[in-house]
């Protein structure tokens, strides 16, 4: 069964002017979402492998910018824990430390004693739960961020951002990292940037779905806008019209 039937399943629509939009602070998630459906107590097995699993993540990330991995013996399935971390494609093993750290640290702040949770910042991504979801798309967790600013040609410009997004979804999943990022010419002066990027427990072809259906998501969140991004629990998108990715 898929952790998204653990997670609470979720949409927000979240309308952020674009100088808002790029300056979110480190310790500012821009989502989260806590599991109603079982919690854990205190001083319990479950307590102790989610701890040892968030410092296993914290250490193992950073390198490789993802890391995954679950904690606790199979045949007790009620102590078994499962998570991963991703970091962004493009920010630095330092960054990427600092953004694991502080998303585990707030999500178990947050997330007392739900079994699952999930939690999003700009540099990073954190998410565990009790049911295996490895290498299963997560469906439920969603939510899009988009700049109130229009364009002036939305017609042409909403085709140019979707050739782009389309190109970066089919290179990301033949790519390692299962991210990447481009852009393309809207008019003489005018250009779109564009950053798609998958949790690595997927496979090739689940990270080219995962990322269709957010792209095919974007009309109904931020049609004409100058900016927009759906991010989910396995994959996320994300277009601008000035140069947001890290070099």
């Amino acid at each position: 069964m898929s952790s998204s039937n653990f997670f609470t399943s979720i949409t927000i629509s979240v309308t952020l002017a674009l100088i808002l939009q790029t300056s979110f602070a480190l310790n500012s998630p821009l989502s989260h979402i806590c599991s109603t459906t079982e919690n854990f107590t205190s001083y319990t097995p479950y307590e102790s492998n989610l701890k040892t699993l968030v410092n296993s993540l914290i250490y193992k990330t950073p390198s490789t910018g993802f890391g995954f991995g679950s904690v606790g013996l199979t045949q007790y399935q009620n102590q078994q824990v499962y998570g991963l971390a991703l970091c962004r494609g493009d920010v630095s093993t330092s960054e990427c430390k600092i953004c694991v750290s502080e998303a585990t640290k707030e999500i178990l702040n947050l997330c007392p004693y739900n079994k699952s949770a999930i939690i999003w910042y700009d540099n990073c991504m954190f998410k565990y739960s009790d049911i295996d979801f490895f290498g299963k798309i997560d469906n439920s967790n969603k939510f899009s961020l988009l700049n109130v600013q229009s364009v002036n040609d939305p017609i042409k410009f909403n085709n140019v951002t979707k050739d782009l997004l389309n190109l970066l979804a089919s290179e990301a999943s033949m790519e390692k990292k299962l991210y990447a990022n481009g852009e393309l010419k809207v008019g003489e002066l005018e250009r779109v940037y564009g950053q798609v990027q998958c949790t690595r427990d997927l496979s090739s072809d689940d990270c080219k779905k995962c990322l269709d259906d957010v792209i095919s998501e974007l009309p109904s969140c931020c049609d004409g806008k100058k900016g927009g991004r759906v991010v989910g629990g396995s994959c996320n998108v994300r277009y601008e019209i000035y140069p947001f990715v890290r070099e």
